[in-house]
């Protein structure tokens, strides 16, 4: 049986507070039995990894490189592309929902790609001025939501 991936999209660099919350979107998405994919390097992507990683859950990392050595050392099936930013696309359509948090111009391009594409789509602290997309500031409200979009809205 497939296990539900889930998307957490976000920038290498990112505010102390931002990957506190990363953390923990990723612990609570391991700990709803779901496998978490993101872009594989630092930053948001590393912060929620290593939550969903410790939390016993699997990471997939789409990485934009040639190495499967580029990746965060919590990702489980790195997934080497040689594509650069054209990642996303392969990213976005791998999930079945996603959360933003934070990010930059990387990010929005996932946030555009998953919103053309219509997948569930939560932001955390990101890109506010998107119309018709839910926003929040709390991790467990943002995972909370994804998984109610996606009709499995029972607690862990």
């Amino acid at each position: 049986m497939q296990r539900l991936i889930i998307g957490v999209i976000g920038a290498g660099d990112a505010s102390p507070s931002g990957l506190e919350k990363a953390y923990q979107v990723g612990r609570l998405i391991a700990l709803r039995g779901a496998v978490l994919v993101c872009g594989g390097l630092g930053g948001i992507m590393e912060a929620a990894s290593r939550g969903c990683f410790e939390a016993g859950g699997e990471v997939i990392g789409i990485l934009p490189g040639d190495k499967a050595a580029s990746a965060n050392p919590f990702i489980t099936h790195p997934i080497v592309t040689a594509m650069g930013h054209a990642r996303n696309v392969i990213l976005v359509q791998t999930a079945a929902a996603l959360i933003a948090i934070e990010g930059g111009y990387g990010t929005l391009s996932e946030i555009a790609i998953a919103r053309k594409l219509d997948k569930p789509l939560v932001l955390l602290d990101s890109w506010p001025d998107i119309d018709n997309t839910l926003t929040t500031d709390a991790p467990q409200q943002a995972v909370i939501t994804i998984f109610s979009l996606l009709g499995r809205n029972l607690q862990p």
